[in-house]
């Protein structure tokens, strides 16, 4: 049976930092914590994210809290619930990122669920 956690290391036995962010990216953890977690120093964090990502990591998890976003949107959860649900800590921040990224506001595609 094959092990779990060995999946989630590279050959150098440190976590995927790509699976971390992944299943982390609500958590309320810094860039600092998370290099930490996986077992980095923040520059080594980097320079091994860099490798797997034209994004930062900063760019990264705020892309990928608004993609989830969006699901959850759809879905029809209510715009504060996603926004905390998906690790934003400000609803007014959220709103004006999300309009930047996809062009329409949080509300707009929640409502387009209902029509």
């Amino acid at each position: 049976m094959p092990n779990k956690n060995k999946r989630a290391h590279s050959e150098n036995g440190k976590i995927d930092v790509l699976e971390f962010m992944n299943a982390h990216y609500r958590s309320d953890m810094s860039i600092p914590e998370i290099a930490k977690a996986t077992g980095r120093s923040l520059s080594t964090f980097k320079r091994d994210f860099k490798k797997v990502s034209d994004l930062s990591p900063e760019r990264w998890l705020t892309d990928r809290r608004l993609r989830a976003a969006y699901d959850l949107l759809k879905r029809g959860v209510r715009v504060t619930d996603c926004c905390f649900d998906v690790g934003f800590k400000n609803v007014s921040h959220f709103s004006a990122i999300f309009k930047k990224k996809f062009g329409v506001t949080p509300g707009q595609v929640r409502k387009s669920r209902e029509e």
